[in-house]
């Protein structure tokens, strides 16, 4: 028998006991205790939105400014300097026998003439943030070498979060923030034929045989609001 059930029984046997005349006029009732006020809602981190305009369409992204300053302001030099336009979204690794799920990669591809020096890494147990769907995130090598580089998930991919208790490497990649609009065209690169043979090491087979154009990325200066 459980805790509670033993807490009800012993409930019901009171309740059958007889009530006990009173010599004396019972007090007058308690006045209700006022309820207490309700705690205000934390307020939503900081964030701003940015669109990436493709060949394929647009992409609308929700950049963590709060909670991954380091990140989203490096991410943000990079479009205010239109260093994006004219890049591409170049690489696309599909998840074996899920080939809906997996990663679209896109940036400067490491040109020097638009490159700036790599950030401090922005970890996800230091951020709150995970690799959930939608997420952009930073590609890297070691820590502290994330340029102007970056991913976007589709599909859940905590496994890129970072994990203390894992050995070697376990800082995982740092997300910034997450696609608000056109899921749709990332969904659609994520599908777009690979070459066989580009790429170089585990990378060989994950290039786009055309890489999709980004044609520019610019701050909106009108947000769309947060859906409920």
């Amino acid at each position: 028998m459980t805790i509670h059930r033993l807490a009800l029984g012993a409930l019901l046997c009171l309740s059958a006991l007889p009530a006990f005349a009173q010599d004396t006029v019972p007090p007058a009732a308690a006045a209700p205790a006022p309820a207490a006020p309700q705690a205000a809602a934390a307020p939503k981190p900081a964030t701003v939105q940015v669109s990436i305009l493709t060949s394929e369409g647009p992409i609308l992204l929700e950049l963590e400014k709060e909670r991954a300053p380091i990140t989203t302001s490096n991410f943000l030099r990079y479009a205010d300097t239109k260093r994006f336009d004219n890049t591409t979204f170049y690489r696309a690794v599909a998840v074996p026998n899920a080939p809906e799920l997996g990663l679209v990669q896109g940036g400067i591809k490491f040109d020097p003439k638009k490159v700036l020096p790599g950030i401090a890494h922005e970890p996800t147990t230091k951020t709150g943030l995970k690799h959930v769907d939608g997420t952009i995130s930073m590609g890297r090598n070691a820590p502290g070498t994330a340029a102007g580089d970056f991913f976007i998930v589709v599909g859940d991919m905590t496994y890129m979060d970072a994990n203390p208790s894992a050995p070697g490497d376990n800082l995982g990649y740092a997300a910034f923030g997450h696609v608000v609009e056109g899921m749709d065209v990332v969904k659609k690169i994520l599908a777009a034929p690979r070459s066989p043979t580009l790429g170089e090491g585990v990378m060989k087979g994950q290039m786009l045989a055309a890489p999709i154009k980004i044609i520019s990325v610019r701050r909106v200066a009108a947000p769309k609001p947060a859906a409920p």
